[in-house]
């Protein structure tokens, strides 16, 4: 979450040579987000920051007096929302060649094509060490919180390391994985955070533990080694205000005032196998729309009346102010309608082009109630596209003050920043879910993906 960071006090330590390793999600895009930084809290003179910048490039600098003493800036932009980074940074000034002294990297490779490079001086020092370390945060004041999730974050005090220490390459499909135990020496200032959770116990071996600054640390299922669905930021829309997304891309806030519609889609998408997942209501937009799309609908631009039902998209949901199932064009009474603080059931079965809802542990009887086990329910649609892939899609109207708000769980186990309150069962083992999963289903994941 974008208030939330960590923190403690640091010794004396190595400042000349050190690396530092994360893997992070990322949830919001267009603003300066730092992730790792250090300072005294209150100005940037002699401080560190490790950021993303207003314009989704990589910052990493070191300031002396408020004067750069290196940095590295620009150039690539990263605008994934829906996948996990690896970055590594590594400041080693013993190095006689200046270029050398600063490096960036990211799922294996080397960072290129930065706009600004000011090397360091030989033997100088970053300022990691005798004064504050955050993570999620600048070192002066919080004005640049990280949004987003972070994972696996190590610092190596007095050892510069390559990405190898820390991943891989796999050897069936070609992509960079996590090193979940690397075999690295720490150092004095060292630490290993957020290895298996929301643990702020340092893992290292250094005791180096850190304190929540800040915010809430939200546990979540959604790691480097299984990516879960978010809402994707770079797939909706709503055309008079920014896309109001928050709590990891989880939560869906504002709809469209007047006759149009904000719209989002979700970031993973399948052209078979079965998934379920669940959405909660804190508030009552005037029409909030919640199903499938076509995963080649582009939302970012729209501005119409129709909502899922419209055929542009090829949408299947169904509607909280109503229970109506909504499509093709149309839509009609299937469950009864949803009040706040409701949970909304999904269950995507693309292996016979179906998909079904349900209410608070219960599933629709097709004719105006929602009172069946999944084995007997009545689907809304049994006429999705074969071999098409669909994406979980939203539509948000709203009405008077009415903008509606809801927010998913697609496995994560949380709604917001609320765990579940009673897990249901899951033959699957993946993701945590508040209602028993249909038996064959399973969260939309990687791991999901590839059962």
């Amino acid at each position: 979450m974008a208030s939330t960071y960590l923190s403690r006090s640091t010794a004396s330590g190595t400042d000349t040579v050190w690396t530092w390793s994360g893997w992070l999600k990322r949830s919001k895009l267009g603003t300066s987000q730092t992730f790792f930084g250090t300072g005294n809290g209150s100005s940037s003179d002699n401080s560190l920051q490790i950021r993303f910048a207003d314009n989704d490039t990589i910052d990493y600098r070191d300031f002396v007096s408020s004067s750069y003493n290196g940095r590295l800036n620009g150039g690539r932009k990263f605008r994934d929302t829906s996948a996990w980074y690896h970055f590594v940074f590594v400041w080693d000034t013993t190095q006689n060649s200046g270029g050398n002294r600063m490096k960036a990297y990211c799922n294996g490779e080397t960072i290129t094509g930065f706009t600004d490079i000011q090397d360091p001086s030989q033997n100088s020092s970053a300022h990691t060490s005798g004064s504050t370390t955050f993570i999620g945060t600048d070192g002066y004041g919080g004005a640049t919180n990280f949004d987003g999730s972070l994972s696996h974050v190590h610092f190596i005090d007095g050892t510069a390391y390559t990405p190898s220490a820390f991943g891989e390459t796999d050897a069936t499909t070609g992509e960079w994985k996590i090193k979940t135990s690397p075999s690295v020496t720490y150092g004095t200032n060292g630490f290993f955070m957020l290895k298996d959770g929301n643990s702020v116990t340092d893992q290292s071996g250094n005791s180096n533990n850190f304190t929540v600054g800040g915010g809430t640390l939200t546990k979540t299922e959604d790691c480097p080694s299984n990516v879960f669905c978010t809402l994707n930021r770079l797939n909706g829309v709503q055309p008079t205000g920014g896309l109001n997304l928050a709590t990891g891309n989880l939560t869906f806030a504002d709809g469209e005032n007047g006759s149009n519609y904000a719209y989002v889609a979700g970031t993973l998408g399948a052209s078979s196998g079965k998934f379920y997942w669940e959405t909660k209501i804190d508030d009552l937009a005037e029409i909030d729309q919640v199903g499938v799309a076509l995963a080649s609908a582009n939302f970012a631009n729209v501005a119409t009346s129709h909502g899922l039902q419209g055929t542009a998209y090829g949408g299947k949901g169904c509607q909280f102010s109503n229970g109506n199932k909504v499509g093709d064009g149309s839509q009609g009474a299937y469950m009864g309608g949803f009040s706040v603080n409701h949970i909304m059931m999904i269950a995507l079965d693309l292996d016979n082009n179906k998909i079904t809802f349900g209410r608070n542990g219960s599933w629709a009887n097709g004719s105006g109630g929602a009172d069946q086990t999944y084995s007997n329910s009545t689907p809304a649609y049994t006429n999705l596209t074969a071999g098409e892939f669909y994406v979980p899609a939203q539509a948000k109207r709203a009405g008077g003050s009415n903008y509606g708000t809801n927010r998913y769980n697609f496995g994560n186990g949380y709604f917001g920043t609320t765990a579940v309150s009673n897990a249901g069962t899951n033959a699957s083992g993946i993701g945590i879910f508040e209602y028993d999963v249909p038996t064959g289903f399973t969260a939309l994941s990687t791991k999901g993906l590839n059962l």
